[in-house]
């Protein structure tokens, strides 16, 4: 019986410096851990220091000889630039190369593809795909096959053959209705849990922080859990139940990145709105790795460009069980943006009774408190307080039930 191995395309990976080279090393890993994600091998890096990106090709003319004989040294398969490339730069640095050509959003676009698992996820996937490539298709004539279709050529990029310019503007018109149709969907879904009354809690973070693993700790999800990027892409939300009864949603939301393509910010905007419309934001990050500062200042900008503002923010420091003590004393857990910050380790249920306690909190802030005898006649009005509000006390006395309570502004009593 043969045994065969799956084998991995050989990628060096190019980048520009437009200043900071430590950035430009911190990006470069990134992109690295984006290519073994999608499948690839990374065999190789080169950087270029440049005032700005050369708008023909790139890289400058001379790098572009060095970079040929690392790709003979290294018998590299191809080359992935950690920016999004022009339709000239591919084409150009395409025929200079000889190999496959391909850009940090190609390679995001790639692992979103393998990771979509519902209907709707599929539909954004392939709407972003389409976008990109409908850019890229002038200037290879018949030649699509050179687009390529990312790493090992996964979902439509293996197409490209038999499809012109005109059936993917056809493709795409048919994919933006159908989001519409989820967009309304998803508006409806929002209006009603609004109308129940229940807190949303949106999860947000850096890709990999530890979002899914939260949700499932908690509401017991079943999402998938990988340390990759992008383990999970699809929202998720589930119901809490709090120990005084009361319901909590938590959604669990697509990981930010630097960089993040804007074919995948546009296509994905419903699904990245679950942050805008949420009660709460839980922001939930990676202390453990080096750059968690950098990839605080991602998430803050991805929600500002979304427009969420004034919403109160939990910041949890995840993962600490990775620090040794030194570098907890070293690291000053703060977040200046958050009205609570906690510290835990998710995964092994550390610091969760704490994140719920904020939660509560904020949940009671919003609530008027009230301390009431409720005639038996309007005994039902219980059951609405433990529905809609946080029922603290309930005693039975000969002339009613003594209540204390923390209620919505909208309940009378």
């Amino acid at each position: 019986m043969f045994e065969t191995e799956e084998v991995k395309e050989k990628l060096i990976l190019v980048s520009v410096s437009l200043g900071n080279p430590g950035d430009t090393e911190k990006s470069l890993d990134e992109l690295e851990e984006l290519v073994d994600t999608a499948g690839g091998e990374c065999v190789g890096r080169m950087v270029q220091n440049l005032d700005s990106f050369v708008s023909a090709t790139y890289l400058g003319k001379g790098k572009i000889e060095e970079l040929k004989m690392l790709i003979d040294l290294k018998k590299a398969d191809g080359i992935v630039c950690d920016d999004e490339l022009s339709p000239m730069q591919l084409k150009n640095l395409t025929d200079e190369l000889n190999v496959k050509v391909m850009d940090r959003t190609l390679i995001i676009l790639d692992i979103f593809a393998a990771r979509a698992t519902t209907r709707e996820g599929k539909i954004q996937v392939e709407l972003a795909q389409l976008r990109y490539r409908s850019t890229r298709l002038l200037g290879f004539g018949k030649d699509l096959s050179r687009l390529g279709g990312g790493i090992g050529t996964r979902g439509p990029g293996e197409k490209k053959l038999e499809i012109d310019r005109r059936v993917i503007k056809n493709r795409i018109a048919m994919l933006r209705q159908d989001v519409k149709e989820i967009e309304k969907h998803r508006e409806l879904t929002r209006k009603n849990r609004k109308a129940g009354s229940i807190t949303n809690v949106a999860i947000v973070g850096y890709t990999n922080a530890g979002k899914s693993t939260f949700l499932n700790t908690v509401t017991n999800a079943s999402i998938l859990e990988e340390d990759k990027l992008f383990a999970t892409l699809d929202p998720t939300t589930r119901e809490y139940t709090t120990k005084n009864g009361g319901k909590i949603l938590f959604t669990d939301t697509v990981g930010f990145i630097r960089k993040l393509p804007h074919h995948l910010v546009e296509a994905f905007k419903s699904t990245l709105e679950e942050a805008m419309h949420g009660d709460i934001i839980l922001h939930i990050i990676d202390v453990s790795n080096e750059q968690y500062e950098e990839q605080m200042k991602v998430v803050y900008e991805t929600l500002d460009s979304l427009g969420v503002k004034n919403k109160p923010v939990i910041s949890v420091f995840n993962k600490i069980d990775k620090l040794s003590e030194e570098e907890k004393n070293d690291i000053i857990f703060k977040d200046v943006r958050a009205k609570y910050v906690e510290c835990a380790s998710i995964k092994k249920g550390i610091g969760i009774d704490n994140i719920i306690n904020d939660i509560e909190e904020i949940i009671r802030e919003q609530k008027i408190y009230v301390e009431k005898l409720i005639p038996y006649s309007e005994a039902g009005i219980i059951q609405k307080i433990r529905k809609d509000g946080e029922l603290l006390k309930e005693e039975y006395k000969e002339d009613g039930i003594y209540v204390e309570a923390y209620i919505p502004p909208f309940m009378r009593l």
